[in-house]
């Protein structure tokens, strides 16, 4: 059973099915500059329920409707953010399952996020294949975060792209150009736009795909490839993990303001999974944010490319509280325009992600009913 690319990104190795298995060797994330505990007196469902009622307490008032507040060019949402998540499944029951999150969720998604590898997009092999149909017809009334890795999931050694050679246009001919024409195709059709991220994460591919030098070449490639091409209809985001101890290789990674229309991170609460402590969402997002605000960009829009929390056995309602906390934090992140929820795990031991229990379920339906979080789309 081949997920759309079910495991976090890392450099290690793909098993024939497609399937993402590597070692975690990142290890728990660095240091955290504002850590604080939030007092929580909950200690049953129902008083984690009650939380997230609270939480909304704090809200602002519902933005004015009319044009100041329609997304920008760049689907930039001028008055609050996006709320997307990755929801896991199997690329012919897509349509099913992102419904069924959202049924679940109590609202449409404004952004669903899918995965693709660069494998020859031909035959029946999908993996390879950007804007699938299943994915054009969910993104008839939702954005579409497409994530490119270069990678053959399942290939050989020697079928894997290296950024070298991307660089060198080795594989225009071949994959960029054909899926640079199925992305051009789609906005003439449609009229829409795709947001689009080569390699998220890229700071844990290098040396493996190669240098960090050879990363912005073959980003600023594709970017200018796509362009000569004519898809215009292409949101460029650039995706980190957002670990402070790789600050240089994001510096030396990032290929330039003219190149990078959205930055992403992606933090969790990985507790048990990482062996670290509990951290609120406050904890996972505040540093990261502030860093790429000082060293990055200080006006490019952000996006919680993937945010979510491992649960604590011992408290199962500890998840449900932990994502109560959500629209207070985002509204104080300066430049956050997307929150995408990750629903689905890691590999591991004490590594599942995803929402664990009816508690958390009813927590995040309550959170994402937000005003912030509910946007008005062209």
């Amino acid at each position: 059973m081949t997920f759309n690319r079910p495991f976090r990104r890392d450099s290690g190795t793909r098993t024939t099915d497609g399937r993402h298995r590597r070692p975690r060797t990142r290890g728990a994330p660095g240091p955290l500059s504002r850590r604080r505990r939030l007092l929580l007196t909950s200690a049953t469902v129902v008083s984690a329920v009650l939380v997230a009622l609270l939480a909304l307490r704090n809200v602002s008032e519902p933005s004015a409707a009319g044009e100041e507040c329609e997304p920008t060019a760049l689907l930039e949402p001028p008055c609050g953010a996006w709320f997307g998540a990755f929801v896991p499944h199997e690329r012919a029951d897509l349509e099913d399952k992102v419904k069924a999150y959202e049924e679940r969720v109590g609202r449409k998604l404004d952004i669903v996020y899918t995965y693709h590898d660069m494998s020859l997009p031909e035959g029946t092999r999908r993996e390879g294949q950007l804007l699938t149909p299943e994915e054009q017809r969910v993104g008839d009334d939702r954005m579409l975060l497409l994530s490119w890795e270069s990678k053959w999931w399942g290939g050989t050694k020697k079928q894997q792209p290296t950024w070298k050679e991307i660089a060198a246009g080795e594989l225009d001919a071949s994959v960029i150009d054909v899926q640079a024409q199925r992305i051009k195709d789609y906005g003439e059709r449609t009229g829409k736009k795709v947001f689009l991220s080569f390699d998220l994460e890229m700071d844990t591919r290098t040396p493996d795909n190669g240098t960090p030098a050879e990363y912005v070449e073959a980003y600023r490639h594709i970017h200018d490839r796509f362009r000569e091409l004519g898809a215009d209809n292409v949101v460029w985001t650039w995706i980190i993990t957002g670990y402070l101890n790789h600050a240089d290789l994001f510096e030396r990674m990032y290929p330039g303001d003219e190149y990078v229309d959205w930055i992403g991170y992606n933090q969790y609460n990985y507790y048990r999974c990482h062996a670290t402590d509990w951290l609120t969402f406050e904890q996972t997002q505040t540093t990261s944010h502030d860093w790429i605000r000082e060293n990055i960009s200080d006006d490019k829009p952000l996006m919680l490319s993937e945010f979510g929390t491992a649960v604590d056995s011992a408290r199962p309602q500890r998840q449900a509280e932990w994502y109560a906390q959500v629209p207070r934090v985002l509204k104080d992140l300066e430049g956050v325009k997307a929150a995408l929820q990750w629903n689905y795990r890691d590999p591991g031991p004490h590594c599942n992600l995803a929402l664990a229990n009816d508690a958390a379920w009813q927590s995040l339906r309550t959170v994402v009913a937000d005003p912030y979080l509910n946007q008005p789309s062209k």
